[in-house]
């Protein structure tokens, strides 16, 4: 079928979204959608993602729509320029076909810090479909797009795709192109995928991937292949990092993992308890290194250069400052504002940040030990528990903090993971994590696909 008729049909689907109230999307049009379709249709050549529908997280920039990063103090924010993401999935023949809501400038786990409201999950309108991704999540799980962009700071793809019961990969830190995405913080951000399967996800990462100079965390390496899925997986050792199964572990959670490992053994893989013993530490970690990154990037968010000017006095830089930033930025992002500029602060640099980042390395050389002792992969749940209730941890900043005990370490690393849907316990999906070496994504995606593949065919987890 053409890019037109396709287009149609999503923005069908984009509309009954909107009326069924998800509140998935910050922007889309039917002309933006017939401008895709018209450039996919006209391609010389069909690209490796030709007609795919695919929509953005709002913090990835393009000239054609709004980039508000879910946050009043970008409204109506168009940028001069397109990622160097969006470039290359347009050239691909994609079809970018809508800017997803998301945790005001990628900062929390439930997407219910967006400035424009919270995003309901697909299944259960009660419930939060995660974040900060939560819009990107909820369009792929609702059957509205195959795939969606997302970003990862801290688990903001795979723990959102575990709720939702869609794939997310993060690639390796470094794979992909970084230019176009706003900061929020830098040594951790990447541009992350969701599919409806493995092998839709691994194309899209695909198209994008890839050395760029306009970004120079990018190496200089070529384009990731899609690998072919594994038949098997003899010869894989998958390692079962034992501070990831804790004995108060939710027991859907506990059940759905035990069914993936023996879809592991089935499959001829060898499971092997190891320890990950600083990972006791990532979340505290994380919530130094992150908002202190948070602080210096968002410090250009002033009134002056980007978003509306709510002056104060006359002649007030100070109240100028203070009113733009006050209203314009949400309490999420305050708190991270005020807690990054604190661990920065002098007198504290040494007490909080410089340990911080001594503690990172020790949580990498975990990792690193584990692999050098010949572990392939590493196997654990996605999230310890399922999509919580929307409002059940806002007052609480901790408790939502702890939702990503169990993928902030391998950002911590750079290292590639991705969460996979493995069952559901009350009706909400479950996932299960897979973790590899530095820019050894095309095996974990080969070897998700072949777990998914047997745990696609029992119908208990389906």
């Amino acid at each position: 079928m053409s890019a037109v008729a396709v287009a149609k049909a999503v923005g069908d689907r984009l509309a009954a979204a909107e009326a069924a109230g998800l509140n998935a999307t910050l922007h889309w049009s039917r002309a933006g959608l017939e401008a895709e379709a018209a450039r996919a249709d006209a391609a010389p050549v069909a690209g490796a993602l030709a007609g795919m529908p695919i929509a953005l997280k709002d913090n990835i920039v393009t000239t054609d729509a709004p980039t508000t990063c879910g946050s009043r103090i970008l409204e109506g924010y168009v940028s001069p320029y397109d990622a160097t993401v969006v470039r290359r999935l347009r050239a691909a023949g994609a079809m970018l076909v809508a800017k997803a809501n998301m945790d005001e400038f990628a900062m929390g786990s439930s997407t219910e810090h967006s400035a424009f409201g919270r995003v309901r999950h697909p299944l259960d309108k009660d419930r939060v479909p995660g974040g900060s991704s939560g819009g990107s999540a909820a369009l792929v799980a609702a059957g509205v797009v195959p795939a969606a962009l997302g970003s990862e700071t801290g688990g903001s793809v795979r723990q959102p795709a575990s709720f939702c019961g869609v794939v997310g990969v993060k690639p390796s830190y470094g794979r992909v192109s970084r230019y176009g995405l706003v900061a929020f913080g830098s040594s951790l951000d990447c541009i992350a995928v969701f599919g409806r399967t493995v092998d839709d996800a691994a194309r899209v990462l695909g198209a994008m991937s890839g050395y760029d100079p306009l970004d120079s965390t990018t190496l200089d390496r070529p384009p990731m292949a899609v690998p072919t899925p594994l038949t098997d997986l003899r010869g894989l050792r998958i390692g079962l990092p034992r501070e990831y199964f804790p004995a108060d572990l939710h027991p859907g959670v506990a059940a759905a993992m035990e069914r993936v490992k023996a879809a592991v053994n089935r499959l001829g893989g060898q499971l092997v308890d190891v320890s990950l013993p600083n990972s006791a530490f990532a979340v505290p970690t994380y919530y130094i290194v992150a908002p202190a990154e948070a602080a210096a990037n968002l410090a250009r968010y002033d009134g002056v250069r980007y978003g509306p000017r709510k002056a104060g006095p006359a002649g007030d830089i100070r109240a100028l400052y203070q009113t733009t930033r006050g209203q314009g930025f949400g309490a999420e992002v305050q708190r991270r504002i005020l807690v990054g500029t604190y661990v920065l602060s002098a007198g504290y640099y040494d007490a909080y940040y410089r340990k911080a980042q001594r503690v990172r390395a020790r949580i990498a050389d975990d990792f690193l030990s584990a692999f050098a002792g010949g572990v392939d992969l590493l196997l654990t749940p996605t999230t310890p528990t399922p999509a919580f209730r929307a409002g059940e941890k806002t007052e609480d900043p901790v408790a939502m903090y702890l939702a990503d005990i169990f993928v902030c370490a391998s950002s911590l690393a750079g290292l590639p993971a991705l969460s996979i849907p493995v069952g559901r316990s009350e009706g909400l999906p479950i996932g299960a994590q897979l973790i590899a070496p530095h820019f050894e994504d095309e095996r974990m995606l080969a070897a998700a696909a072949a777990i998914e593949r047997v745990v696609a065919a029992d119908a208990e987890v389906r």
